[in-house]
């Protein structure tokens, strides 16, 4: 994928109103912007916006039946978006695993210190 093409589909499932829309479209298969508006909180001319968007990014398709534009999920770009999600996922699974040795190690090195500081002032005591 290039960096364009990263964006428009971060930006598209971004959004948690184009995401229900995907979602409808995922559990419904082909339905047309009228029934889309119909099962959401928004306008028809939002979901018509969403839509644009999602097609943009490759995540759906439309076809015309008559006068009538269906839309369905391209599964493919939706598996390669899935993909690309997991990717993501490991790499701060990666990033958190290391910073959390870092601050382990950290932790480890400062009661250590406390250790033999402790150690040294009751030798001066003593």
């Amino acid at each position: 994928m290039t960096a364009q093409t990263d964006d428009e589909l971060w930006s598209a499932i971004g959004d948690p109103s184009r995401r229900r829309v995907l979602d409808l479209l995922v559990s419904n298969g082909e339905v047309s912007a009228s029934w889309l508006a119909g099962h959401v909180p928004f306008s028809r001319q939002a979901v018509s916006k969403h839509l644009v968007v999602l097609e943009q990014a490759g995540l759906i398709s439309r076809r015309k039946r008559g006068r009538e534009v269906l839309y369905q999920v391209e599964a493919d770009r939706l598996d390669q978006a899935a993909r690309a999600m997991a990717d993501v996922a490991a790499q701060w699974d990666r990033r958190l695993g290391a910073i959390k040795r870092l601050a382990e190690a950290a932790y480890a090195e400062a009661k250590q210190r406390r250790g033999l500081e402790q150690e040294e002032r009751d030798s001066d005591a003593g």
